[in-house]
């Protein structure tokens, strides 16, 4: 029985040492701070891997499986996520700056501090994920479901959300200064109470804009 154990742990990981390319498989391996820049690993299978570290700008991810994956402080600019699976990564401090994040599923993702600035995310799926302090400026979240979405003190100036779904979402402190929130869904009044917005931030109809508004926010709001 133990030599069986054995073999299925070798078994496991045999495809640690496999290149790079399209559906490789790097389940549960260790590829941290690695330089996997342009390269293209769509449809690969990273969940549980750790890729923190790492240079992934412009890596091609559409479709991969990333589930529970640890990609923390990981550089994935401009990189190509969209139909990729990251339910339950942890992506702090990670940069998705100009990412393709189409469809992409984030549920219960850790996103604290990412960059998300003009990021394609139509259609993505961030339920329950946690997005305090991340900038999402200018990014496109056009029918994103936010439900239960943690975006305490998120940047999402000038960011679009037509058909975004925001029921549940905690908003304290958000910045919503010049964004299109006209067609969101789910969205109260009461989740705007504490938020920050001006005279160019839309708002869906029969939602008024807080009393505070025109107003600013510094790092220590």
């Amino acid at each position: 029985m133990a030599l069986l154990a054995v073999l299925g742990t070798v078994r496991a990981h045999a495809g640690c040492d496999d290149p790079p390319e399209a559906k490789v498989s790097w389940a549960s391996c260790d590829k941290s701070r690695l330089n996997l820049s342009g390269d293209d690993l769509s449809g690969g299978d990273f969940t549980h891997a750790d890729l923190s570290g790492g240079d992934l700008r412009k890596t091609k991810l559409a479709g991969a499986k990333l589930i529970e994956a640890s990609l923390m402080r990981t550089r994935l600019d401009a990189a190509d996520l969209s139909g990729a699976d990251l339910t339950k990564a942890a992506l702090d401090r990670t940069t998705f700056a100009g990412a393709d994040m189409t469809g992409a599923i984030l549920v219960k993702a850790e996103l604290p501090r990412s960059n998300l600035a003009k990021a394609t995310l139509v259609g993505a799926d961030l339920t329950k994920a946690e997005l305090n302090r991340a900038v999402l400026a200018e990014a496109d979240l056009s029918r994103a479901i936010l439900k239960d979405a943690y975006l305490m003190r998120a940047d999402m100036h000038g960011a679009k959300f037509g058909g975004a779904n925001f029921d549940g979402a905690m908003l304290d402190l958000a910045d919503f200064r010049g964004s299109d929130l006209s067609q969101a869904v789910g969205l109260v009044q009461d989740q705007l109470a504490h938020t920050c917005g001006d005279g160019n931030t839309k708002l869906p109809s029969g939602i008024a804009a807080p009393a505070a508004w025109p107003c600013t926010l510094s790092d220590d709001d």
